[in-house]
This record gives C-alpha cells, structure tokens and sequence, in this order.
C-alpha cells in the first residue's frame, strides 16, 4: 500500500504516551515523550530533554513535527526499501530524527544500516552504511519498540536527491511518463550525475524540456552551470532547421566546442526502452550526421538484455547504439568527482559505453 501523512500519523497516535523514547542513534543521550497528536495529518507534539545534563521533562518545552514534514517522509516511503531521513530533509528541520524515531517504534517499520557503495577511481568497495528505516508491512513486530533489521541491501548514492516542483504530481503514477515517484527520482539522479560529468568533462548539457523543473542543490535544473537554454541557439544544429524540435525531449544531450556532440542520450528506466530508441531515432533522421555521436541508452545494468536486443532491430541497427548502465555512470561520475580529470579525449567515454550492435 502508498503510505501516506495520515497513515504514519495515526500509528504514532497508537504509541504509548507515558514512556520516553531513544532515538534511532543509540549514542544519542537525549530523550524524548509524545506531548499531543492531532490526527489526522499532524501535527506532532512532543517534549525532548537530556538528563546527564540535568534537564528535565517538567522544564522541556513543547516542539511539534509539521505536516508538511510527514507527508515529505510518507511519499518517500516504499515496501523494504532503506530510507535515509536525514538525506530525504536534507540534514535540516531539528525535528526529523524525533520522526525518524516515531515511527521507527511503529510496528512496520524498522531501522536497518544498509551497505554503502563506495567508488574510488575505478574500484568499488562497500562501506559500514549509514542508519535508514525501512517499511515492512509482512512483518510487525511489538508495538512502541524499537527493532534492528539486517539488510542484504547495497545503497549507491550518486548524488543527492533530486524534487520535482510542486506543479508535477506525487501520486503513485505521474500522468505524462507513467513513472512512479521512486522511479522519477532515480531518473533525474542520473539525468544530474550525467550534468555534473559533463561539467568535468568540458561539455555543455541539453536537458529534455519536460524535466527542466527538476530542482537539484536549491536550484531549477535548467539553471545549473553549463546547462543550454536552447537548442535552437546551438551552432551544430543550425543547419538543420527541425533538429531541434525533433531533440527537445530527449532527456540528455552533451555538446563540445559548438560543433560536436559527444552523446545523445536516453534514460530508460523500465523495460520500454523502444520509446527511446524512437525518440533518439527521429532526431538521427533529420540531425547532422557526424561520424562520432553515441547514441545512447542509459538504463539499469539489468536491463542490458533488453537494450541489446531493442538495439538491433532493423529500424534502429544503423544508430550503432551504446549501452550506458547505470553502474558505470555512477563509476564515471564518482572518478569525475574525486579525480577531476583534464586534458581527455571524447574516446574516453568508450570506456564506460558498450557497443549493443552486431555486426
């Protein structure tokens, strides 16, 4: 089920409220009660002191958690998936680990410390993890207690998360992609880590024109460093009057020295890769015809199969398309991030994009 800000609101209303609660962080000496709640949606009530510094809860002031807060956490919130809440509020809001801890006393939650993927240049390691809740519907466990979980779960985190504006519903499916929230969000993570590469890399980036709202680092997508604003002004496109219409929903292309560009890409993150192998298609038709563009499928390294096969049908065979797995752009983006490599060639890019078509 979705959960949402009146679910998690109504199971903390279920907790104790004679009792003091721990936080989530075992080294954390402070305590806290629940004061009031007011369903359905919050807000939370609550008092927090620290005993060993001789507060007391009599002396405690009354704190609450918004609704806004908790709607933010429910629409984050999937089956037996981690959710770091300190990432989703962005270590901000001094009330998120009393939520984060509320509702790690509810039955279907538990806290978990998932492995974390670590990149360093081009070896991959997996580190302690960080503390997440994690939603487990099928399995409750007592009330008011707070339980560990272990995890077989790696979590790679590319780069922080990614928000649509509020005009883009967070409904279980979004109307125009058909994409679930979870899945916009991955979606625009990597449409940002292949920004930031391009950056190091001395490119310039189109983004597809229905995601230029995305915000990422407090800003609008489309006014991050080295982003275009039209392809239109793009003097590798100006001799190609419809180029231009024909490449505005392709969700990411990289442009060099006005007259090359290195990539096209699609980010698919389902099976349908065909839409944008059409998308990239239609703009193959009808752009300029440079010898060294990759046109490229990014997509989930489980779906390598697919894009293969997709790859070489007839209608697309002569695209040459690369396959660009998301574990590879996240390898990319991390050397990008801690090696900030100069002075390389476009081959480079090889490295990271397999060749789907037979030959």
């Amino acid at each position: 089920m979705r959960i949402t800000a009146e679910n998690l609101v109504r199971e903390i209303n279920n907790l104790p409220r004679d009792r003091e609660y721990q936080y989530v962080n075992p080294g954390t000496k402070t305590r806290f009660v629940i004061h009031n709640v007011h369903l359905p949606e919050g807000p939370v009530e609550f008092k927090r002191y620290t005993p060993h510094k001789n507060e007391t809860l009599a002396d405690a002031k009354v704190d609450s958690i918004s609704t806004q807060m908790i709607w933010r956490l429910a629409n984050s919130i999937l089956p037996s998936k981690p959710v770091n809440v300190d990432r989703i509020f962005g270590g901000s809001y001094n009330s998120r680990s009393v939520l984060e801890s509320l509702v790690a006393h509810t039955p279907l939650f538990y806290w978990c410390k998932p492995g974390r993927i670590e990149q360093l240049n081009t070896t991959k390691n997996v580190k302690p993890g960080h503390k997440h809740i994690i939603y487990e519907p099928n399995e409750p466990h007592s009330n008011a207690q707070l339980e560990f979980k272990e995890v077989n779960i790696q979590i790679s985190e590319v780069v922080v998360d990614a928000v649509y504006e509020s005009s883009v519903s967070l409904d279980a499916k979004e109307p125009e992609t058909g994409m679930d929230i979870e899945q916009q969000r991955r979606h625009a993570q990597i449409q940002i880590a292949l920004i930031l590469i391009g950056q190091q890399l001395g490119f310039r980036t189109w983004i597809a024109s229905n995601d230029r709202s995305i915000e990422y680092g407090g800003q609008r997508v489309a006014q991050m460093k080295d982003v275009i604003d039209s392809l239109q002004t793009e003097q590798v496109l100006q001799a190609y009057p419809s180029a231009a219409k024909a490449a505005k929903l392709i969700d990411c292309i990289w442009f060099k020295n006005g007259r090359l560009m290195p990539a096209v890409m699609e980010v698919e993150h389902s099976t349908g890769v065909t839409s944008g192998l059409n998308r990239m298609k239609g703009f193959y038709d009808i752009g300029p015809a440079l010898r060294d563009i990759r046109w490229t499928i990014v997509a989930p390294d489980e779906l390598r199969s697919k894009v293969v096969e997709q790859a070489n049908l007839e209608q697309f065979r002569e695209m040459d398309t690369r396959f660009f797995p998301y574990s590879a752009v996240e390898e990319l983006y991390s050397l990008c991030q801690r090696r900030k490599p100069q002075g390389i060639t476009d081959s480079f890019l090889d490295c990271f994009m397999e060749k789907c078509v037979i030959h």
